[in-house]
């Protein structure tokens, strides 16, 4: 078996493990890989988000720490110092030899810092990795602390990385200045018409822009930094961070005496081979025929590449798409080939409006093939316009940026096959379509499981639906095989005939007797349009009871040992001295294992099901009632300490907390709704990682909706800002509303927007201008939910016929289950599964 050793784990370095280890059949390759940074490779491209939550595992990119595979070693937090080429080893900052037969240096860029007299003073910063954005966030925390107020920052760098380090800083509570030496923002994607109506957007979101200068001197004045920049412009603050740009990192091969660029990075061929037949370099730090590529696409590119060469495969570098697609501060920006129009013959068309926010520009050749583009504001014809690049158009370009002309009626059926869909994975049209018809590729994930496509950035997945309707795969909505329709259309059916049981429902609608699939499905269906007519029950009343799973048949979530939790509800995260005591004494007397959990919830664990209405009693009684965190319905809303307490607070969030999560406990939906409420830009409460997230202004509240579910971690976006509490509170309303009769089984609020057509402005049109007419409705519906509402734990307590059913042993009531027993593990008692192998916990 040979050796080959991976210097950096970044994105790019995990590609090229995954691919050589996906081809290596006869697995004749060993793998080392050497990391610098003190953790398995994470999503460098969404490094802003990290300031939503400071959750590093939130980054962590899936299976790079490469579980279960013998033939990958991961040795993190020790980088190589030096490569001996002709003993073919490696030896790191520790002293760890490894010799190779094979080496690939993937060691990405480091940040550019202007050579400005005092760039290396206490206070300035760069921004490029986890480790950078704690310090920068540490010295936030100690200027605000200091000052009693908000710090003063500064970006050097107007470009993509500059507004992302902006956008950072805005995060945690900031209003920074950005400076860039270019007359406009992002200068290399976007043109002067593009950068204007940035400038203007990015302005109304609390940035001052400097443009056509830059950073002359930094001096220290106290515990201040005095920056004067070139045009005359003084400014005070506390932090400074660099981030106008990054170079190769290269010292590794200029001194081993590898061939490097004359502006750095390290000359590789088109098959990322160096000057050294047994070493290669792909990413950032890679100089394919002497040109450095920044983004991501092209190092996947490089490192499927390399894969393919070590597998003994055919493979060169196709040459790099440098389209960028992105959102900045809720600002699309999109650019795509030759956006500055430098061919020849290029001709421009554009369709500006300054007014309602978007300014898009085609860039076409005399015989009206597409060169590029820019788009701002408004980038959702980039999916089709991209793919287009080099060839004919297929309607005009002035219809195809007009807004009314829905890209001017182009379709996915009008891109080649060869045209790439997702440019990220470098996957063409041809290659999903292969996929549908041959692979039985017959929904998104599928495709995303087989290609890859829409599995980095996520652009690309509104796109792959379009194509299985292109191929004629029909996406079916049916629940199941007892009812044809999807979920949104029970819920219209039960709602428009008042059937009120399953029964009735599967008998005029449907077929069979059910499954676990559609009576849960119906449950919660029965269960809302109950609480928002007037017209319902408990969840356990007569036939009702028997549709429920596991968890809601006991109002409970069964753990892995067959015990239960009780969870009661803490809005807002707000709890009393006396009912603190309750929750210890009844964890105490019962043996209970306890937990405080993010959401601010205090979790007790091990009760049996014959235990649950005796600790319900005591909870009850106390003034606790259920947290339904059993249900597939609201959860918690979290909140931070806001005005009442935290010096930079704006508004009172845990009042709004507490008044939303009374407001929408109980209510059942597809999937379990989480939210938080923030009382300032700092967000403490997470308020852009839930469902639906609330952030204080000094004006009123932000409401972003469509975090936390989907495919992968996500965060909310922003449907409306600076209102009041009452329009707020009503949006609020209508969004829940809208989602628990439209999304589909088991859907979060992220896939249900991300697939609803027109996304995120259709969901405002509907919730916020009312263009479906609905409103009114929505609205009554949850007045009704608010009205109606009911504890389901004391609905239990008070009817006998409930309480029978929870007993372990009908003919023994009050008989322990045999089946359990515990052991003690940091100081708590914890139930195990006799029977059960013990899992280790490390």
């Amino acid at each position: 078996m040979r050796t080959l050793v991976v210097v950096g784990h970044g994105m790019v370095g995990h590609r090229l493990v995954e691919a050589l280890r996906a081809g290596d059949s006869d697995n004749s390759w060993r793998v080392v890989v050497l990391a610098e940074e003190p953790r398995p490779a994470y999503d460098r491209v969404a490094l802003t988000s990290y300031v939503d939550g400071w959750d590093a595992g939130t980054l962590t990119l899936a299976g790079s720490g490469y579980p279960g595979d013998d033939n990958v070693e991961l040795r993190l937090d020790d980088p190589v110092a030096r490569i001996d080429r002709e003993a073919r080893t490696v030896t790191t900052a520790a002293g760890f030899t490894q010799p190779y037969d094979a080496l690939v240096l993937a060691t990405g860029s480091r940040p550019f810092v202007p050579p400005v007299p005092g760039h290396d003073l206490p206070g300035c910063f760069v921004y490029r990795t986890i480790e950078d954005l704690d310090a920068i966030h540490e010295a936030v925390e100690r200027a605000n602390a200091i000052k009693r107020g908000r710090a003063a920052a500064m970006v050097v760098g107007g470009g993509l990385l500059g507004l992302e380090a902006a956008k950072a800083l805005r995060d945690m509570g900031l209003s920074p200045h950005v400076v860039e030496m270019a007359p406009r923002l992002m200068p290399i994607q976007v043109d002067e018409g593009g950068g204007s109506l940035l400038r203007k957007l990015v302005t109304g979101l609390d940035l001052t822009v400097h443009t056509g200068t830059s950073a002359e001197r930094i001096e220290r004045d106290g515990g201040r930094l005095l920056t004067r920049l070139t045009n005359g412009t003084e400014l005070d603050l506390d932090l400074v961070v660099f981030s106008a740009g990054v170079r190769p990192r290269d010292e590794l091969a200029r001194d081993c005496g590898l061939d490097v660029g004359e502006r750095g990075g390290i000359l590789v061929d088109s098959s990322c081979r160096t000057s050294d037949p047994a070493i290669y370099a792909v990413g950032e730090c890679a100089a394919v025929e002497g040109r450095c590529y920044g983004l991501v696409a092209p190092g996947y590119s490089m490192a499927e590449i390399v894969a393919a060469r070590l597998l003994g495969k055919d493979g060169v570098f196709p040459g790099a798409d440098m389209s960028t697609k992105l959102k900045l501060m809720g600002v699309d920006v999109a650019s795509f080939g030759d956006a500055h129009a430098t061919a020849e013959d290029a001709l421009e068309v554009v369709l500006a409006d300054a007014v309602s926010g978007y300014y898009k520009k085609l860039v076409v050749s005399s015989e009206g093939t597409l060169l590029g583009g820019v788009l701002v504001g408004d980038a959702s014809a980039y999916n089709l316009l991209r793919p287009l690049l080099g060839r004919a158009l297929p309607a005009e370009p002035a219809a195809m940026l007009a807004p009314e002309g829905g890209g001017g009626g182009v379709g996915v059926d009008a891109l080649p096959d060869e045209a790439q869909v997702c440019s990220c994975n470098g996957v063409s049209k041809g290659a999903i379509t292969e996929a549908i018809r041959s692979q039985g590729c017959d929904n998104v994930a599928a495709i995303k499981g087989c290609t890859k496509a829409g599995t980095t950035c996520g652009s690309c997945v509104p796109m792959l639906s379009k194509l299985l309707d292109l191929c004629g795969v029909a996406q079916s909505k049916a629940v199941c095989e007892h009812f044809e329709h999807s979920r949104q259309e029970l819920f219209e059916i039960v709602k428009a005939t008042r059937i009120t049981t399953f029964g009735e429902l599967i008998a005029k609608h449907g077929n069979g007797s059910g499954c676990a699939i559609c009576k849960p499905v119906v449950a919660s269906i029965l269960a809302t349009i109950g609480t928002t007519s007037g017209d319902g029950g408990h969840i356990l009343d007569g036939e009702q009871a028997t549709l429920q799973d596991t968890n809601d048949h006991f109002l409970a979530n069964m753990q892995k040992n067959g015990t239960y939790s009780v969870i009661p509800r803490l809005a807002g995260g707000e709890i009393t001295p006396e009912k603190l005591i309750v929750i210890g004494e009844v964890a105490k007397e019962f043996g209970l294992y306890t937990k405080i959990t993010g959401g601010q919830r205090i979790d007790m664990f091990g009760a049996t099901v014959d235990q649950l209405p005796r600790i319900w009693r005591r909870l009850v009684d106390a003034g606790f009632e259920s947290g339904h965190a059993y249900g597939k319905a609201l959860r918690t809303v979290k909140s931070c300490v806001g005005s009442t307490w935290c010096r930079y607070g704006v508004q009172d969030s845990v009042g709004m907390a507490v008044e939303l999560e009374l407001r929408y406990r109980g209510l059942r939906a597809p999937h379990k709704i989480k939210a938080g409420v923030s009382g300032c830009a700092r967000e403490c409460a997470e308020a852009r990682g839930k469902d639906f997230g609330v952030i204080a202004t000094e004006k009123g509240w932000n409401l972003y909706v469509g975090g936390n579910g989907g495919t992968m971690p996500r965060h909310a976006d922003l449907l409306v800002s600076d209102v009041d509490s009452e329009s707020l509170i009503r949006y609020i309303d209508r969004f829940l509303m809208f989602y628990v009769r439209t999304a589909d089984r088991l859907q979060r609020t992220a896939p249900w927007i991300e697939e609803m057509e027109g996304g995120l402005d259709h969901l405002r049109e509907v919730i916020v201008d009312d263009s479906l007419g609905i409103c009114e409705e929505l609205d009554a519906a949850m007045v009704k939910h608010v009205e109606n509402y009911a504890d389901e734990w004391r609905g239990v307590l008070e009817d006998p016929e409930k309480l029978a059913r929870f007993t372990s042993f009908v003919n023994a009531p009050g008989t322990p289950d045999p089946t359990i027993s515990f052991k003690v593990e940091r100081e708590q008692k914890v139930p195990v599964l006799l029977g059960v192998p013990e899992v280790v916990s490390r």
